[in-house]
């Protein structure tokens, strides 16, 4: 028998890519989890994988993880530090550099993941449908690129 499709607040932004990730980005500064589920596609596929962590399918078990890493973390501080954007009519990948800051007993501890966020245009407007984060140093700042290619 197939799983009731969990239903999701939309959220209550503007209609890009963008506004969806500023929402996303302040959901977890905030320990919002309400705010960061409404910026996820009403799908029963969406994806999400934290650093280290397994393959999150669904709502549910994105909920669930969350629910737990605020319980014990609090809010979680990220800063979006570097980010290339490829966007289409209907889809758009951001990959970023977050600068994440981790309370431990010695105090503050920086650390830095490198993400991707994909985002769909959505009946309810664009909505994240993956988020996948690798752990990365402060190196990935410093980009390598082949530059800018030219054609004939």
């Amino acid at each position: 028998m197939p799983r009731p499709k969990a239903k999701l607040q939309a959220a209550t932004v503007g209609g890009s890519a963008d506004d969806i990730e500023a929402a996303f980005y302040e959901a977890l500064q905030l320990g919002d989890i309400d705010k960061f589920m409404a910026c996820w596609a009403d799908e029963d596929e969406i994806v999400c994988v934290y650093p280290g962590g397994a393959r999150l399918v669904g709502a549910q078990a994105i909920r669930t993880v969350l629910e737990h890493m605020f319980a014990n973390n609090g809010a979680i501080r990220i800063t979006p530090e570097r980010v290339r954007k490829v966007q289409a009519l209907a889809s758009a990948v951001h990959n970023i550099v977050e600068r994440i800051e981790v309370m431990t007993n010695e105090g503050p501890h920086e650390a830095w993941v490198v993400a991707t966020n994909v985002y769909h245009k959505t009946a309810q407007g664009w909505r994240l449908v993956a988020h996948h984060a690798s752990p990365g140093t402060a190196q990935d700042l410093q980009e390598a690129s082949a530059g800018p290619q030219v054609l004939h």
